[in-house]
């Protein structure tokens, strides 16, 4: 099912109508005004909705001007528990791709995704990467009783709780590495919609890969020389990256769930103990924890996001604030 898209040049005017007197007095009329309609070539592009901002840096960088792209989750919401707009889910009946990337709200809206839609293809972009599971708080977290952890949640703890102590880590394109599994399968979909541009989609791959990997050289280099490899982060997302570049992330938050009030003592001990004076926040989640124990320890909160459309430089500047939080 493919959107058509006609670019039409109207409305030109190419001759001017005006009266002209000659010697012997009579009108000569100048020729009719006259309008040149151009029609260009018609496009076929591909309508294709990914779940996150991030999928549409790759599927715009491979798919280029033979796509349009539509993001579910809007920036600055969180994507783990986002509802489907109703219109979004009308929207689905003119795609011909929907790229998702094993977020937790896409397990809930799978069914109501695809029948919004059963002719369009339906792929996990994260497809073959092995998934870490969930870190959890690096402190005496099962040390507690239940009766001692924090009540207040952001609305998915309970959710999130359901999948036991299993639950995998969605955050996979956080990962330079992960992010070229991410981009094989992005191409692999768009040449099977549209074999034609198979050589075009295929440039564009190996010009983002080579992309990816200038990235991944260039932040290994910025983190090489940390005199301590942990940050504090109050939402568990960075364990890709981490893993990518001999890093440590100390989560405040698990699963949704704030930490208890022994937990968040045992923190404060930790960012003293390692020396931390930054706690790494998200804008999705509401970090009042965060904040705490940066008053406790004089730090202070710097809000990152792993959500950012613009992914390439979203990644640097990470990698920035994690050497500029090192150096404190």
């Amino acid at each position: 099912m493919l959107v058509r898209q006609k670019i039409i040049l109207s409305g030109v005017l190419v001759g001017l109508s005006f009266g002209a007197v000659a010697c012997g007095g009579e009108v000569v009329q100048a020729p009719q005004e006259a309008v040149v309609e151009e029609e260009q070539q018609e496009e076929e592009r591909l309508n294709v909705m990914v779940s996150i901002l991030p999928q549409q840096y790759f599927v715009e960088k491979i798919g280029g001007d033979r796509v349009n792209v539509q993001v579910m989750v809007p920036a600055g919401t969180e994507a783990e528990t986002y509802e489907p707009k109703p219109q979004q889910l009308t929207d689905l009946s003119q795609a011909d791709a929907y790229i998702a990337t094993g977020i937790f709200f896409e397990e809930i809206w799978a069914e109501r995704i695809k029948t919004a839609n059963s002719e369009m293809v339906l792929i996990d972009s994260s497809a073959g990467i092995e998934k870490m599971t969930m870190v959890a708080h690096s402190h005496a977290h099962h040390d507690h009783g239940e009766g001692e952890h924090s009540d207040h949640n952001h609305g998915h703890g309970e959710e999130h709780a359901a999948h036991g102590d299993d639950l995998k880590d969605p955050h996979t394109w956080l990962s330079p590495k992960l992010a070229k599994v991410h981009a094989q399968n992005i191409y692999d979909v768009l040449v099977e919609l549209e074999p034609a541009s198979e050589a075009f989609f295929k440039e564009n791959l190996e010009a983002l890969l080579v992309e990816i990997d200038e990235l991944n050289q260039a932040i290994a280099a910025a983190l090489d020389n940390l005199s301590s490899r942990k940050f504090l982060v109050f939402h568990p997302a960075w364990g890709y990256f981490a893993e990518d570049y001999d890093l440590e992330q100390i989560p405040i938050e698990v699963e949704g769930q704030e930490p208890s009030a022994a937990e968040l003592a045992e923190l404060i001990k930790v960012a003293q103990a390692e020396n931390i004076r930054v706690i790494f926040a998200q804008y999705q989640f509401n970090s009042q924890s965060a904040q705490t124990i940066a008053d406790e320890i004089g730090g202070e909160v710097v809000f990152i996001d792993p959500l950012s459309p613009d992914w390439a430089n979203n990644l640097k500047a990470i990698a920035a604030e994690i050497v500029a939080a090192n150096a404190n």
